[in-house]
């Protein structure tokens, strides 16, 4: 059986709007792993890393509420332009830092970079992906962000170990760069609906920011991205007081590792066999592998809980970008993933502090891991009424 052009992944717009994504990925992830550490040698406090490392969430948000409105009212490429460059040049003003005030606002800056860049890449990517094989397509898509969790601490890591901050700085500049470069090399007019129509609507209220239908899934997969980012923030703290700091080193490779496997085999379930087969398992996973490190931590438990993470919240944030992307009218998608985007990096950005409020010295971090895997199932009635039929 042939598969005719339409229905093709792997064309050269794939390739170009892939690599956009995972350049810029590799940025966020490869300062993300040191830049707290950065904070540190300045003096701060490890409250104030947490800011400097937090601030960039919450820069991404502020202009993600922006481009949502803004790519379907200025344009694909002008806001692409625009905001890359700003990513760029942010990761150029990281060397001229020498306090930690200073530093805050340049994350925050970079943050507002990232946020409108990332926006503007997976609306592009939307418009390119084949609409029969959409799940499929958006699952290799999303393994750029995928690669760039696993290689991007371990990047920063070497290059600050071996060249300090410069090295970091430096290999953010050409990710961001090269990010530039592979965005502007695709015929972006081609695919923007705002070349390709004269419908010009004129929004207004909540209608600039929120896309209403995109709600209900964007808000079960922001509960399940809480009990993800439990294990992102605080993961090495409970390493070391469950003495299980070695096969927690592991956790983020073998968690890409499995979506690298899986994330495609799921796209194609989703095509096939519907959205809920893909989210139910992803949430249900998930509740348990958080639920077994609370409970009972070991080598084979943290395993466990690295290939459930990898089901649960990897797996879900690319099937549910696919589920509102494909019930979303063309005109309103950057509007709709603007709003999937703002719910998932509000929970990443404050996750931390709200459930830093369930750790206490006499309990340690285990509670805080079992109101998590709670939390995941809590995404569980809503998702069956987000999907129902």
């Amino acid at each position: 059986m042939t598969v005719n052009d339409s229905e093709k992944i792997f064309t050269k717009s794939f390739f170009l709007i892939f690599g956009a994504l995972l350049f810029t990925a590799l940025v966020m992830y490869a300062l993300m792993s040191t830049v707290t550490e950065y904070a540190t040698t300045m003096g701060s406090t490890a409250t104030i890393a947490g800011l400097v490392s937090g601030i960039y969430v919450f820069g991404g948000l502020c202009s993600r509420i922006y481009s949502g409105d803004a790519l379907g009212r200025i344009g694909w490429r002008k806001i692409a332009l625009v905001f890359m460059s700003i990513h760029f040049l942010a990761c150029l003003l990281y060397f001229i830092v020498d306090n930690v005030t200073l530093l805050i606002i340049v994350r925050f800056i970079h943050g507002i970079g990232f946020g409108a860049s990332a926006n503007a890449i997976v609306t592009v990517a939307t418009a390119i992906l084949p609409e029969k094989r959409f799940s499929e397509a958006f699952g290799y898509f999303m393994l750029g962000t995928t690669i760039a969790v696993g290689l991007g601490p371990f990047i920063g890591g070497f290059l600050y170990d071996s060249f300090g901050s410069a090295g970091c700085f430096t290999a953010a500049a050409v990710f961001s760069a090269l990010a530039f470069v592979f965005m502007m090399s695709l015929d972006i007019d081609r695919y923007d609906t705002k070349q390709k129509t004269s419908d010009d609507r004129n929004y207004s209220g909540l209608q600039k920011v929120i896309e209403f239908g995109a709600v209900p899934v964007s808000f079960f997969t922001a509960l399940t991205s809480l009990g993800y980012v439990s294990i992102l923030s605080f993961y090495r703290l409970y390493a070391v007081e469950v003495n299980l700091t070695a096969v927690f080193s592991w956790f983020f490779i073998i968690y890409s590792i499995c979506l690298v496997l899986t994330r495609p085999l799921a796209g194609r379930i989703q095509d096939n066999g519907g959205d809920k087969i893909v989210c139910v398992v992803g949430i249900v996973a998930q509740s348990i592998g958080l639920f077994l490190i609370a409970v009972m931590p070991s080598n084979v438990t943290v395993i466990i809980c690295a290939i459930c993470a990898a089901l649960g919240f990897g797996t879900l944030n690319s099937a549910c970008t696919a589920i509102i992307t494909r019930n979303t009218p063309e005109h309103r998608r950057s509007y709709a993933l603007s709003t999937f985007f703002i719910f998932c990096d509000a929970t990443i950005g404050f996750g931390p502090a709200l459930l830093g409020c369930f750790v206490s010295v006499s309990t340690g971090y285990a509670p805080m891991y079992l109101i998590s895997s709670v939390i995941t199932l809590f995404a569980l009635p809503i998702c069956l009424y987000s999907l129902r039929k």
